[in-house]
């Protein structure tokens, strides 16, 4: 005799099912926490392969044996992020001042409009170089002490940069890999959702770094013909931004409205605030459905909440690889889908 009807077990049933997913869940963050030295430079490292694949695979396809392939394609990296890293440098050391003086004019524009609620953002933008200042000085004195988050961060850098070579290089037998450690006969389902998950990431890191900088050239060469001070840096904002779907769009559009307002009137920062919406759209009703057309599409609430959930986790760093992780979560579940939905049975 059962003491519970049907649908009350299986509602139980899932529940424990739910639950003990979510246990899991949590162990793993926390571990993934506990080793985010290890951690971190693996998923960088993997973001960086999936980026840089198609060039690997083009040298080798020219007869350049694999690991002078991998090694100059990591070569290539260093040069092209290490120049772009000096260029925006250099440029919001150039403007930063320039920029922080228009906030803090617009900030007090806003504060003669709406009294004490502009005060804050007065003081904000007052204070943001003493801020910087206090951050560096503390990041100094970490370095001193042995336990600098800057010489944390280099260090996972340079390993992310030493998995890359390597997973470039032994990308080939990653199948067999996939394959040997895959129990009884699953090897060809955990191989076909590794390389699901994989190829989602790719697309998302092809297409968002295209995209960001379509966005950012566009932005740009609106605030040089409208004269905005500090336009090249708005840019480089705007680049990095687009890397954090919607929520850094929004950051660096309201930032370049806020400039514009401050030094060149409201006229211009209306300007400034069409160019920033009508390049939204075009990226939105264009670009990122042709581009990346053929990578996993994620509903703009999942992104929302897979960026929140990663930044309560990691912060910033958490913000950047929530959407590709979550592109990857999508495309094992796609491929699952695939294997083993049950078709529907024909009306005949």
């Amino acid at each position: 005799m059962q003491l519970l009807p049907d649908p009350v077990r299986r509602l139980a049933a899932w529940c424990a099912v739910i639950l003990l997913a979510a246990g899991v869940l949590y162990v793993g963050i926390l571990l993934c926490s506990a080793l985010r030295t290890a951690v971190v430079p693996v998923l960088l490292a993997l973001l960086g392969t999936a980026l840089l694949g198609p060039l690997h695979r083009r040298l080798v396809k020219a007869k350049v044996n694999r690991s002078v392939a991998a090694g100059l394609t990591c070569v290539a990296v260093v040069a092209v992020v290490g120049g772009a890293v000096y260029i925006v440098v250099a440029a919001l050391i150039d403007t930063g001042d320039q920029i922080v003086a228009s906030l803090k004019d617009a900030a007090q524009g806003v504060a003669d409009h709406f009294g004490a609620a502009g005060t804050s953002l007065d003081d904000l933008a007052t204070n943001a170089k003493d801020l910087l200042t206090k951050f560096g000085g503390t990041a100094a004195s970490n370095v001193i002490s042995g336990v600098s988050v800057v010489g944390e961060a280099i260090a996972m850098a340079v390993l992310a940069l030493f998995l890359v070579f390597f997973f470039l290089r032994d990308s080939h037998k990653a199948a067999d890999l996939i394959r040997g450690m895959a129990p009884g006969k699953n090897g060809d389902t955990l191989e076909a959702m590794a390389r699901r998950a994989y190829e989602a990431v790719e697309g998302f890191m092809r297409g968002t770094s295209f995209i960001a900088l379509i966005d950012a050239v566009c932005i740009t060469l609106g605030l040089l013909v409208l004269d905005v001070p500090g336009a090249v840096g708005l840019g480089a904002l705007v680049f990095v931004g687009a890397f954090i779907p919607y929520l850094g769009a929004f950051i660096s559009g309201a930032v370049a409205v806020l400039v514009a307002l401050a030094d060149r009137g409201f006229v211009i920062a209306l300007w400034v605030l069409g160019i920033v919406l009508a390049v939204q759209v075009l990226e939105g009703h264009v670009l990122t459905p042709m581009i990346q057309s053929r990578t996993v599409q994620m509903h703009p609430a999942v992104v929302m909440v897979a960026i929140t959930a990663g930044a309560s986790v990691a912060g910033v760093l958490g913000m950047l690889l929530a959407v590709p992780l979550t592109a990857a979560v999508f495309g094992v579940v796609h491929e699952l889908r695939a294997r083993y939905q049950v078709p529907e049975p024909s009306d005949s």
